[in-house]
């Protein structure tokens, strides 16, 4: 009788099934925001020290996000994408608002045009998912 119990219990970790493809997108935009935060930390900070810092926040954003969601634990990935939301909300408005403070654009500049609006989507996706496993 506890197989039917494990089965319905692997079935709502954040990892499995659509997770896959959400830990899949989240790792691709961790990698990617991380690698731009680096080059922008390195090579050009003094430009625009503002937008390069939000963007290293961007990534350690994505890959805690990624973490929590390859591993199950859902109050932290939870807390993590809730945080992006805010962030690409706040930075998108933000960046339209006061474009002196955003000579240059960040990963959740207008909303992450510059990735697709993919960070504006993915955690509303994010958030469905979590939630949605958790009844």
């Amino acid at each position: 009788m506890s197989e039917p119990e494990e089965t319905t219990a692997h079935a709502h970790e954040t990892g499995r099934g659509f997770g896959r493809i959400l830990v899949f997108v989240y790792g691709v935009l961790a990698f990617a925001a991380t690698g731009r935060a680096s080059f922008e930390l390195l090579a050009k900070f003094s430009d625009a020290p503002v937008p390069y810092a939000l963007s290293v926040l961007a990534a350690l954003v994505y890959i805690v996000a990624t973490w929590a969601l390859a591993t199950n634990r859902r109050q932290v990935a939870l807390v993590a994408v809730c945080f992006e939301f805010v962030g690409v909300l706040a930075v998108g408005f933000s960046s339209l608002l006061w474009t002196s403070k955003f000579p240059e654009a960040s990963v959740w500049s207008d909303f992450g045009i510059g990735y697709g609006l993919v960070p504006l989507v993915l955690p509303l996706v994010g958030l469905w998912w979590i939630l949605r496993g958790s009844r």
